[in-house]
């Protein structure tokens, strides 16, 4: 798509914005393979560590094209366009939640649908005073997707996700930063350069603290705690190993700040 930029000259941290077609009705069939591509492929390279996703105007990603879905409708290619659609999103999500890269979501405007989704996959969310949290499904007559029945319980807990996606809720900045659904709430003209703060601070850690931080937060709430600890075990172990732990060791007994490369 010609309005999806990305940025990758920011020193490891890529940006990657939604134009306004992309952002308004990004996940066509077309759109949504564009906007795959492009995470992807900044989730694939080495030398970016983080990425901050950010939109156009009033929209930070409004999920699905409804014009398109009509058409669907109408021919009688609604569930093959559906399951396309899923097919390239859910894998996206999966695979941005197990990267070591650190995924920050500047909300410019409104998350909603399958964009809400993809806010939610991120690790941190900076909201503008102008953003905007909607579910929408319930609206349009679907149940909920863009894993957003996994992602927002985990959030704000089970009763207030149901209660937000079965009131069809829009929650302003301010209510979904009260009801923990993202991280901080800046002035709009701060923020990208917060977003790109959260995305340096976070990110200039190791390769594996990022991995496997992001790993054992994902799969703490599916194991007992025994079998946990043998999984930090593992994973501690392999740190041991690692050019990291060398790196962090030394700079601890030299006093002075890592350097991660």
């Amino acid at each position: 798509m010609g309005d999806l930029v990305i940025r990758s000259d920011l020193g490891g941290i890529a940006r990657i914005t939604l134009g306004a077609s992309a952002a308004s009705k990004g996940f066509s069939s077309e759109g949504m393979a564009a906007i795959a591509e492009v995470i992807n492929c900044a989730l694939d390279d080495e030398e970016i560590r983080a990425i901050v996703i950010t939109g156009s105007g009033r929209w930070f990603c409004a999920g699905a094209d409804v014009a398109a879905f009509s058409k669907a409708i109408e021919d009688d290619s609604i569930v093959a366009l559906v399951e396309n659609l899923t097919d390239t999103l859910h894998p996206l999500l999966v695979k941005m939640r197990q990267s070591s890269t650190i995924c920050v979501a500047a909300l410019n405007g409104a998350a909603a649908g399958g964009g809400l989704g993809l806010a939610l996959a991120c690790d941190y969310r900076v909201c503008g005073e102008s953003a905007l949290l909607v579910a929408g499904f319930a609206s349009l007559g679907l149940s909920p997707d863009g894993g957003t029945t996994w992602l927002l319980p985990r959030l704000v807990g089970d009763q207030t996700a149901r209660r937000f996606i079965l009131e069809n809720s829009r929650w302003k900045a301010a209510e979904a930063l009260a009801e923990g659904a993202v991280d901080e709430v800046v002035a709009n003209e701060e923020l990208l350069d917060r977003a790109h703060a959260v995305a340096a601070e976070w990110s200039k850690w190791s390769h594996h603290t990022r991995e496997a931080t992001k790993h054992l937060i994902e799969v703490q709430s599916t194991q007992d705690f025994a079998t946990h600890l043998r999984h930090e075990q593992v994973l501690i172990m392999a740190a041991s190993a690692s050019e990291g732990f060398r790196e962090g060791v030394n700079s601890f007994l030299e006093k002075r700040q890592p350097d991660f490369k």
